[in-house]
């Protein structure tokens, strides 16, 4: 093996925290093996928040220019990608106020805390699509149907697998809001399944 073949395969060994202090003393190949380990779930974490691939590439760039200018700001009695889905949480919903398409979204829950679905009638699958993939497809259709803040939960619990406390650190809410929301978020969902002739949920 050669000394740089070397160097490669030790750095993917590197705890987030010590990658993190390297970057700051000034070795670049550390920030990049952390971009390397966190752009693909950074990216589909904002594309499902956006259901737009151009503006969810231009969000994560920007989101990775944020977090390579603030690294002296890290704290280390935090997770690294709990801090770092924050900054990301914070950018794509900058984006959506900037862009008017997400305007009503954004802005439409009722004084309850609750929301006028608009349901989707369903796409039907290819008979020869296997159940498996028309059900995932499914759940992906229900949950960008999802009102956005209730659908970053969803986002972030299943998709992300974080904690109750991690999501609410990330996205600066009440614990107690947090778990109310989620439940809200799965009602509306097995509603959405019902309204798609899912039965039994």
């Amino acid at each position: 093996m050669t000394t740089q073949a070397f160097a490669l395969s030790n750095i993917k060994n590197v705890p987030d925290v010590e990658l993190i202090a390297n970057a700051i003393a000034g070795r670049e190949d550390n920030f990049e093996e952390l971009v390397r380990r966190y752009q693909r779930p950074i990216t589909g974490y904002v594309y499902r928040m956006l259901n737009n691939y151009d503006a969810s590439l231009d969000v994560t760039q920007e989101v990775f220019i944020k977090v390579y200018n603030s690294l002296t700001r890290y704290s280390s009695e935090y997770k690294f990608s709990t801090w770092l889905y924050r900054i990301a949480h914070n950018a794509a919903i900058d984006y959506m106020r900037r862009n008017s398409v997400y305007q009503q979204s954004l802005e439409a829950e009722n004084a309850d805390g609750t929301y006028q679905l608009q349901i989707e009638s369903p796409q039907p699958n290819p008979e020869q699509e296997r159940e498996r993939s028309e059900w995932r497809t499914e759940i992906e259709a229900v949950v960008k149907c999802l009102p956005p803040v209730y659908r970053e939960l969803i986002l972030l619990r299943h998709t992300q697998d974080l904690s109750y406390d991690e999501i609410a650190e990330v996205t600066n809410l009440p614990l107690g809001t947090v778990k109310n929301r989620l439940f809200r978020a799965r009602e509306m969902m097995r509603e959405m399944f019902l309204e798609r002739g899912f039965t039994g949920l």
